[in-house]
């Protein structure tokens, strides 16, 4: 349990759990199951099932203690006592968790080495921001959201460098921009303060804004000190003050600039178009952005390539392509690769029959983040010769990070019967609440009763009615209201 001290009174079969922070409702969480616990810390374990606990054990050892070391020389000790680290099944609907003293993940996510390092990385910065210093309503979840993101970077950068912690922050916020295209910029979601109205689910206000825009606010408040470690100290001080309660933004914006006061003199929260204000409640893009030049050798190489690939004549291009050895690349170049080919979709049919060609067997051996986009982009383009491997993945996997988009886009085009038979196949090992969301994807376009049962019917079996490629899906909770967000292009974890 997300408890800081546990026992177990064998001879009664019970156990006592006892939190002695105040902490949320929210990060009350039990888990029951047949796990297994293995050291890989002095303050920290895994649990997993047995089958998984070697797998985990191996990616995790000494590395959470790294990290934990790396928050507490930025934001001081981490006030929690154990770090311990749950492995959930594949079904489990949220990708990542944070739980004080035992995040939840998603096992799934141990397929990619990269991936896995950012998402615990997180969810450790969460146990200053987030889980310490919570904001009061789910209006402003930017102030969990946001710093984590903002301190899970820092911690990136101390740990494994400047470039690597500018590649990943270059792919979420190409997603970020992404989004924004399918929303238009006047999407209220985009707003850091969003407006939580009667009758809105408050699953849809975890989108990428509430990390990525937030993020970027963050990160703006941190170069108007001219010194990030001077800005650490800030949120040491933060943290310090507001620990074990609830804040809202303006708690945290009266902090920085009575840290700050030479900043409260200059009235940098009154600058011409870069106003707080404006910051928390202007729709749209986020209003500065990070310097990533630092990672230039990282995605120098992705643009290069991407350009070869959009460049003509094709057979030219695709031999210089090829001349790339791409399984050397880290996972989030690969990712950010494949993401501004799916961009570019749909393709010149002579472009994807070459991509296939060059990366489908090679992409086939890789994790489940770089599979899934690339047999988005086979989706996309109905490049039917790898639609056998949109079959595979979809039988193996069970999470909703690696289902929802595929889905989506089979609905979006000529492949809807296809899904079905998919969905007929699969429903039975699928979360209830992902199966309900893949219903009502499938039941799009065919009519307000039409959702598909759990049975198959023949008229369903045979329905490829198309769908309208620009309405949008369910973000996360079981409606789908038309103003909720598609999944198709970004995945969010807590």
């Amino acid at each position: 349990m997300s408890a800081t001290r546990s026992t177990y009174m064998e001879e009664e079969g019970v156990y006592h759990f006892h939190m002695e922070h105040p902490v949320p409702a929210y990060l009350v969480a039990l888990v029951a199951g047949d796990l297994k616990p293995a050291d890989i810390g002095p303050r920290s374990r895994v649990w997993a099932e047995p089958c998984l606990l070697p797998t985990a054990t191996s990616k995790l050892s000494g590395a959470v203690e790294q990290w934990l070391s790396a928050a507490e020389r930025l934001y001081g000790p981490y006030m929690w006592g154990r770090y311990d680290i749950v492995f959930l099944p594949p079904s489990f609907p949220i990708v990542a968790m944070e739980n004080p003293c035992l995040t939840f993940i998603i096992s799934s996510i141990l397929e990619s080495d990269e991936f896995l390092v950012i998402d615990v990385i997180h969810e450790v910065a969460h146990s200053w921001f987030g889980n310490a210093v919570t904001n009061a309503t789910w209006e402003e979840m930017w102030l969990s959201e946001g710093l984590a993101t903002y301190a899970q970077r820092r911690i990136t950068t101390e740990t494994y460098g400047a470039a690597f912690t500018c590649l990943e922050t270059a792919f979420r916020l190409d997603a970020l921009h992404r989004q924004m295209r399918l929303l238009g910029e006047d999407s209220p979601v985009s707003k850091l303060q969003v407006k939580l109205e009667p009758g809105v689910n408050p699953s849809h206000l975890m989108n990428l804004f509430t990390y990525e825009k937030g993020y970027c606010f963050v990160d703006y408040l941190s170069r108007l000190c001219g010194d990030p470690r001077r800005f650490d100290g800030f949120l040491r001080a933060y943290v310090e003050k507001y620990k074990f309660t609830s804040v809202v933004a303006q708690d945290l914006l009266d902090s920085f600039l009575s840290f700050f006061p030479e900043l409260k003199e200059q009235s940098v929260d009154c600058r011409a178009g870069l106003e707080f204000e404006r910051w928390l409640n202007a729709t749209g893009p986020p209003l500065a952005e990070p310097d990533l030049s630092q990672g230039s050798s990282l995605t120098r190489p992705v643009e290069a390539l991407f350009q070869l690939w959009t460049a003509e004549p094709l057979d030219q291009a695709a031999a210089s392509a090829s001349a790339i050895d791409i399984s050397k690349w880290r996972t989030f170049q690969t990712a950010l690769f494949l993401d501004r080919l799916l961009d570019g979709s749909p393709l010149p049919q002579e472009v994807v029959t070459s991509l296939s060609q060059c990366y489908s067997s090679l992409l086939d051996s890789m994790n489940a983040e770089i599979r899934i986009r690339w047999l988005q982009i086979v989706v996309r383009n109905d490049y039917y010769p790898d639609l056998h491997r949109v079959r595979r993945f979809l039988e193996s996997q069970m999470s909703r990070m690696y289902t929802i988009p595929l889905y989506e886009d089979l609905c979006t085009g000529a492949l809807k019967s296809f899904a079905l038979e998919v969905f007929y196949q699969t429903q039975g090992r699928l979360h209830p609440n992902l199966r309900r969301t893949i219903q009502q994807i499938l039941s799009q376009g065919l009519g307000p009763s039409a959702e598909p049962s759990a049975e198959p019917s023949t008229e369903l079996g045979s329905a490829d009615t198309d769908t309208d490629p620009d309405s949008p899906a369910l973000l996360l909770g079981d409606e789908a209201p038309s103003s909720a967000i598609s999944l198709r292009d970004v995945n969010v974890s807590a």
